[in-house]
C-alpha cells in the first residue's frame, strides 16, 4: 500500500515538474534575433512618439509617402478621441501565433484604455501592420452587439415588408389589365353598334319583339327558335 502512495505521489510531483519546465519566461526567449526588452523598447518608443506628437509632426507624418506612417496617426487620433490625457504606459505582451508575432502595449488614459499592436512576420520579422484600438468593457461589447443584431434584424424586417408589397402589386397588375381590355371591348361594341345602319338595328328590335310573342303564344322559350329574316309588306 504504502509502495502505491509512494508511486502516485512521484508522478504528480513528475508532472508538476514538466508543467513548470514548459512555462517559459517570455523575457528570456529569443524572437528570431530580437530580444523581449528590444521589441518592447520599439513599441514604446512608437507610444512615445504618437503622445508628444505636436500639430507640426502630425502634419509632416500625414504628408509622409509612407502609407503605415500616415494610418498609424490616422488610427492614433481615432483611437484616442474622447479617452482624456495621457496617464501612463500599461502591460506590454508579447504572442507568437504560427508565422506571425504580435507586440501589444496598453495605454493608459483618464477615460480609457487603448492599446497599440505592432504585427510582425516572425520569420523575416518585418512589420506587417501596426493597429491601435480602443479597449471596450464587456457591458459596451455586448450593448454594441446587441444594437448590431437589432439593426440586422430591422434592416431584414425592411427587406421582407418591400417584397410582400411588391409581391401583392402584382395581384393588382392582372386587374388593371382585364379593366384595360373590358373598356377597349366595351368601346369597340360601342363603335360596332355605331356602324349598323339604323333599319338593321330597327330590325333587330322588331326580331326581339316577335321572338318574345311567339314564345308567350306558344309557350316555350325563345331559345327553341331562331327568327333569321322578317319579310316586311307595304
Amino acid at each position: 500500500m504504502k509502495k502505491k502512495i509512494l508511486l502516485m505521489v512521484s508522478v504528480c510531483l513528475m508532472i508538476l515538474g514538466l508543467t513548470a519546465c514548459g512555462k517559459t519566461d517570455p523575457k528570456s526567449v529569443d524572437y528570431n534575433g530580437y530580444t523581449y526588452d528590444q521589441l518592447k523598447q520599439v513599441t514604446q518608443n512608437t507610444v512615445a512618439t504618437l503622445v508628444n506628437m505636436t500639430d507640426e509632426q502630425k502634419t509632416v507624418y500625414e504628408a509622409s509617402d509612407d502609407e503605415m506612417t500616415k494610418n498609424i496617426v490616422t488610427r492614433w487620433e481615432d483611437a484616442t478621441s474622447g479617452v482624456g490625457s495621457y496617464v501612463e504606459l500599461g502591460d506590454f505582451k508579447i504572442t507568437k501565433s504560427g508565422k506571425t508575432l504580435t507586440c501589444e502595449q496598453t495605454i493608459e488614459f483618464e477615460k480609457r484604455e487603448v492599446i497599440l499592436t505592432y504585427v510582425y512576420t516572425y520569420y523575416s520579422m518585418e512589420v506587417e501592420d501596426v493597429t491601435i484600438d480602443k479597449v471596450y468593457s464587456l457591458g459596451e461589447k455586448m450593448s454594441k452587439a446587441g444594437m448590431n443584431t437589432l439593426m440586422g434584424m430591422g434592416t431584414v424586417f425592411a427587406v421582407l415588408i418591400l417584397i410582400s408589397l411588391v409581391i401583392s402589386c402584382f395581384k393588382i397588375f392582372p386587374y388593371l389589365e382585364s379593366k384595360k381590355k373590358a373598356g377597349q371591348t366595351e368601346n369597340a361594341v360601342k363603335e360596332t353598334v355605331q356602324d349598323i345602319p339604323a333599319e338593321q338595328q330597327d330590325n333587330t328590335e322588331l326580331i326581339a319583339v316577335i321572338a318574345a310573342a311567339i314564345a308567350a303564344s306558344t309557350g316555350t322559350s325563345t331559345d327553341d327558335f331562331v327568327v333569321r329574316s322578317i319579310k316586311r309588306r307595304y
